[in-house]
């Protein structure tokens, strides 16, 4: 199971807010969810998404398609990716070890 790091960026927008793409790209997610084929999760600057690898590569261009879906000429979309394969690790999970550690 891979863990990914999605910012979609649309370009040449009528205003400086972004939140009504980032709100169309969340549903987008809900569905592929609401199937049980990801797991993700919103925050303040980026989207973060789990699931199998070829499954996400299907999610993130699903998001980078929502603003050329409102009308948009240009989109820019950066995925940073965590495939670790001698272990399941979840997103949880890499936040809890990095707290046990302050604890410590």
């Amino acid at each position: 199971m891979a863990i990914v790091d999605v910012t979609v960026i649309p370009v040449d927008t009528q205003t400086p807010s972004v939140s009504s793409y980032v709100a169309d790209i969340q549903r987008v997610l809900k569905q592929y969810e609401n199937k049980g084929e990801i797991r993700f999760q919103l925050t303040p600057m980026n989207t973060i998404i789990e699931g199998d690898l070829p499954k996400l590569f299907e999610v993130i261009q699903a998001m980078h398609e929502v603003p050329f879906e409102k009308g948009l000429a240009r989109v820019c979309t950066n995925i940073r990716i965590d495939d670790r394969r001698d272990k399941e690790r979840k997103m949880e999970d890499k936040v809890k070890r990095v707290e046990g550690m302050l604890e410590e």
